[in-house]
């Protein structure tokens, strides 16, 4: 085989695994049903034994993410030119879960678009050797996220699998507060280290796959159309946050790209605007700041997402905070959360600003 058409097959390779087209070892047939997450809005379910709930129900009818069964060889990642593939799966509540090392210690990242930080718990970080610097009594400095100052500290290095990261920043914060849950993950894996590496995030596969020669681009455009899968273009606004445009009713407005949500979630004003009723649940929604808040199901017949017409499903309703409604100069309609982009077999390309539905 000629070089040229070796790069080809790899090429289209990379495009098909992307996709999903080429079996991994990660992929195989069997199924339970799973509750639903957030992290960014971080919605906890307070009451999770309430099965009479009717909301308890309607979670496993839109949020029924897959726990496939282990697969043969985990340790074995698929092998693209140009790029590296770290593995994901998820754990309770929805969580996309990255498995990574911290200064040399294994650690649980959660894959968050709805942040752009990485950011770690307090204790946790302490476990890893993360704090303030080497003969430093202070942080390198502070940030503000959702209207709470954070110290900044430092890590040495960050790695998942095969993919190394090196040193970076990393923000700290009291798991109390910040909604990840010391059990199931030790921090958030935001957009700062996605977009660096001009990450693909395959929801459906498990698969996210990180660009380490910039030389290489994947068409992932002409794959996932020839399976089907719809394109939406993605927009990165003022502050970071990632959105698409929708519809419901032939009301446009924009969804907020969120890896941690525990579920698709809609303003409850918005929804009143249009017509829509909702009914009463006995979940309630904890977001980062403290606040807590109750979530409603309602029945959405013509959402779109961009081009993408979501077949008729139940959705969380909510009075969310500011921060979530208000990106830069964008009005937030609502919050595209991972049960959507589960089932919808959602791709999240990071280098050409496209997701990809079906």
């Amino acid at each position: 085989m000629s070089r040229s058409n070796a790069v080809a097959c790899a090429a289209c390779q990379a495009v098909a695994l992307c996709v999903g087209l080429v079996p991994s070892a990660d992929q195989s047939a069997a199924k339970k049903s799973a509750e639903t997450a957030d992290t960014t809005t971080t919605v906890t379910l307070l009451r999770r034994r309430c099965c009479l709930s009717v909301f308890a129900l309607v979670l496993l009818a839109i949020a029924p993410v897959t726990n496939f069964a282990a697969a043969k060889d985990r340790s074995v990642s698929p092998q693209l030119a140009g790029y590296k593939a770290a593995r994901v799966h998820y754990g309770p509540l929805n969580k996309m879960i990255m498995p990574v090392r911290i200064n040399g210690q294994p650690a649980n990242l959660l894959v968050d678009t709805g942040s752009n930080e990485i950011i770690l718990d307090t204790d946790a970080a302490a476990t890893f050797g993360v704090g303030p610097p080497p003969r430093r009594l202070r942080y390198i400095g502070f940030t503000e996220i959702n209207g709470q100052m954070l110290p900044v500290a430092f890590m040495q290095s960050l790695t998942a699998g095969t993919m190394s990261f090196g040193s970076s920043p990393v923000v700290l914060r009291n798991s109390s507060r910040s909604g990840t849950g010391k059990a199931d993950v030790d921090g958030v894996l935001g957009l700062e280290i996605l977009f660096r590496h001009k990450a693909v995030i395959n929801c459906r596969t498990r698969l996210v796959f990180f660009k380490v020669d910039q030389s290489r681009h994947m068409n992932l455009s002409a794959a996932a159309s020839s399976e089907k899968f719809i394109r939406v273009p993605m927009h990165r606004e003022a502050s970071g946050a990632l959105t698409v445009p929708c519809s419901i009713h032939g009301q446009s407005g924009r969804l907020l790209v969120d890896t941690g949500a525990f579920v698709t979630t809609f303003p409850d004003n918005f929804l009143k605007s249009l017509g829509i009723s909702s009914e009463p649940t006995r979940v309630s929604a904890y977001f980062p700041t403290g606040t807590t808040r109750r979530v409603s199901a309602a029945q959405i017949n013509d959402l779109k997402i961009g081009d993408f017409k979501v077949p008729p499903s139940k959705f969380g309703v909510a009075v969310l905070p500011r921060f979530a409604l208000r990106q830069g100069g964008t009005r937030i309609s609502g919050i595209l959360g991972m049960d959507t982009l589960y089932i919808r077999h959602a791709i999240i390309d990071l280098d050409g600003m496209n997701l990809f539905l079906k």
